[in-house]
């Protein structure tokens, strides 16, 4: 077998399961934002049992997500240490940036939030929260701009063999970067809308007994759907005129397609220079499932007077397009990073040279084994936001307000 097919299956596996978890990420801390933010300003008790509700659904996601992020941080050493050699000394430098935004913000902030209920100020524990989302953002600028670079590299020099940063301000103003960062995130906000719709929505169709709840969550989660759909679809056909200059040779090619190829011949050897068909068929299906979404907007009007749950058919198509952002984001990968095939960085560094000299059968074991441990992860996080999405907002463990001290109840009462 070809190891360095067996390099791009893992890798493309692994991330996709991770941005998945990403995607979950992004749209539920800003949901929780404006709900925790609604109940600091308001002061009614249904924006703080939201809170509660969506926020350990959040919790559970970013635990496990995080889980799912390391894992796929090892692939860089072991599989593709041609290009750790070749351009780590600048697509390291935003990579690097993430993870100290990621790991130790983000998680301080997350962390203060979580054991804060009851224990801090209301107006210190919602800025932690803002924090929380600040800098998950700031961790998907991040990781947008290493893989901008990727797409097309600007602000280096090669020296000896090697790529050296000298321009980090050309890597924030690459034209490949800041439409792909805002299809991102709309991304998110259409998953994070989406997925609090289809749990209120089944909810509602139970009749639990917090109908008042879900009803505002519901109203919440589709109305942030469909702006963000829009954005999603403005940000997603801006890029087409960015990559036909840049990358010529991606998704059926720009008018210097040809010279380019040329070039690469000439400078690289002869080879296949194009692209699979592959990024094509997942380009076209990402962009039905897209409009298809853009639907939502129709649904606006039935929440007036309640028709979307008296008529209950609205509920169960909610329920049914729950998988669909999740589809489209995977196809988006898939068009993204398969169209910049043949290359680990397009026009600078082949892909066949950027993999590690490791065995075929070595390789394998990886696969398997990176595949199995993300897919487990995956499920166990479906699972368990499963099973708490569907105990209710009853009374979630998260904020729980702390026992009384036991002793208080049995010390003698004097008249």
């Amino acid at each position: 077998m070809d190891p360095l097919l067996l390099a791009r299956l893992q890798f493309a596996t692994t991330t996709s399961i991770h941005f998945l978890f990403v995607a979950v990420t992004l749209g539920l801390v800003t949901l929780l934002v404006g709900l925790q933010t609604a109940g600091y300003l308001t002061g009614k008790p249904v924006y703080e049992r939201l809170t509660r509700f969506w926020g350990q659904l959040y919790v559970i996601n970013y635990v496990l997500g995080i889980a799912t992020g390391i894992v796929m941080e090892f692939q860089f050493g072991l599989n593709w240490s041609g290009l750790s050699r070749y351009v780590g000394n600048v697509f390291g430098a935003p990579l690097a940036i993430e993870t100290l935004v990621a790991f130790f913000l983000e998680s301080t902030f997350l962390g203060m939030w979580i054991f804060g209920w009851h224990r801090l100020r209301r107006g210190v524990h919602l800025a932690l929260l803002w924090g929380v989302a600040i800098t998950a953002y700031a961790s998907a600028f991040w990781i947008m701009v290493a893989n901008a670079w990727l797409q097309n590299p600007v602000g280096y020099e090669v020296r000896d063999g090697v790529a050296h940063l000298t321009d980090f301000g050309a890597l924030l103003t690459n034209p490949t970067f800041g439409m792909a960062f805002g299809h991102v995130v709309s991304a998110g906000l259409v998953t994070g809308g989406l997925l609090m719709a289809a749990v209120s929505a089944w909810h509602l169709l139970r009749r639990t007994p917090d109908y008042a709840l879900f009803r505002t969550s519901l109203r919440l989660g589709l109305v942030t759907a469909a702006l963000s759909v829009s954005m999603l679809q403005g940000f997603g056909f801006a890029q087409f005129g960015p990559v036909a200059q840049l990358q010529p040779t991606k998704f059926g090619g720009g008018p210097d397609r040809d010279a380019l190829v040329t070039d690469w011949t000439a400078r690289f050897g002869p080879g296949d220079w194009e692209p699979p068909v592959l990024s094509n068929v997942g380009l076209g299906f990402m962009i039905l499932i897209g409009f298809t979404l853009g639907a939502v907007w129709l649904l606006l009007p039935l929440l007036w007077r309640d028709w979307i749950i008296r008529l209950k058919v609205p509920l169960w198509l909610i329920l049914l397009g729950l998988p669909l952002p999740f589809v489209a984001m995977l196809l988006g990968w898939i068009a993204r990073e398969v169209g910049r095939q043949p290359w680990a960085a397009y026009g600078l560094l082949p892909t066949a040279q950027a993999v590690s000299p490791v065995s075929p059968g070595l390789m394998l074991t990886s696969l398997i084994g990176f595949s199995l441990l993300l897919g487990a992860l995956a499920v166990t996080n479906w699972v368990l936001l499963a099973r708490h999405a569907a105990r209710g907002a009853h009374d979630p463990a998260l904020g729980r307000p702390p026992a009384p001290d036991s002793d208080a109840h049995h010390q003698p009462v004097f008249v």
